[in-house]
């Protein structure tokens, strides 16, 4: 579990395939960038641009680890099959603060940004996505991109999708990769954990 709170932006430094098959999954080894790895173990979780990845190797004294990344993980999510930067975050302990939302790490679709924009100090991002997710998104509700815990502001109807704006200040593009996104590019989404399971529990609801 996690806060959506980036911690780090590392960077992908090395990419290996796991086997010979066009089904293979990959090897990758992550600068950590500023990330404290001195509490990480093998086995501990790791968000990677909002992904739950499982450390395989941890080396504190290059400040690096690696996480291996199944073909199914590559075909559900986007900037986990190239080398650049990437958002870090540990895994949650249960006395941390709640600084952003809970956030799962499982991508639920890789979604669009249409425009990222500045606007006064800020920057106005919209991303759009499947219309099946309409009814996990709200109005001033979470939302996770690439790790990231956001407030939506709006959100509409476009033919088959569903868009939503979102304001980034300042601080929040020069700590995360935000900074290196532009329109056109795919972002990780994860919906909001509690509208999930509502809808499980509510399926006729509107």
């Amino acid at each position: 579990m996690f806060t959506g709170i980036i911690a780090s932006v590392g960077r992908i430094v090395s990419m290996q395939p796991l086997a010979q098959s066009e089904y293979a999954g990959v090897r990758l080894v992550v600068d950590a960038g500023r990330l404290d790895l001195s509490d990480v173990g093998l086995g501990d979780s790791i968000a990677i641009n909002g992904a739950c990845m499982t450390a395989v190797d941890v080396d504190v004294a290059n400040h690096a680890f690696a996480v291996d990344v199944s073909n199914e993980s590559l075909s559900k999510t986007t900037g986990l099959n190239a080398l650049g930067p990437v958002n870090l975050e540990k895994a949650m302990r249960l006395s941390d603060r709640l600084g952003g939302h809970l956030v799962s790490g499982h991508v639920d679709d890789v979604a669009r940004i249409v425009s990222f924009q500045p606007v006064g100090e800020s920057h106005e991002l919209v991303v759009a996505t499947s219309l099946k997710w309409q009814r996990f998104l709200a109005d001033k509700g979470s939302i996770t991109l690439h790790g990231v815990s956001l407030t939506v502001n709006r959100k509409w109807v476009a033919g088959d999708e569903v868009c939503v704006t979102i304001n980034l200040i300042p601080h929040t593009i020069a700590h995360t990769v935000f900074q290196h996104l532009k329109a056109g590019d795919l972002i990780n989404l994860e919906i909001d954990l509690l509208a999930r399971y509502i809808a499980q529990l509510m399926p006729n609801a509107e």
